[in-house]
């Protein structure tokens, strides 16, 4: 599941930039994808220490 996830948010980004033509809009999708990385990336660490503690 968080594969798929950051794999969503990948490429929402990507097209998002491909669209995104001028120089405002791509720093405001680079800012909004480096924030939904770190989200995504906050999940992961969180299920992952679950999972640790389980154990």
């Amino acid at each position: 599941m968080e594969k798929f996830v950051l794999g969503v948010a990948l490429g929402m980004a990507g097209g998002a930039l491909m669209v995104a033509n001028n120089c405002k809009l791509r720093n405001l999708v680079k800012k909004n994808q480096d924030d939904l990385m770190q989200k995504a990336e906050q999940y992961i660490d969180n299920k992952l220490e679950k999972l640790e503690s389980q154990n």
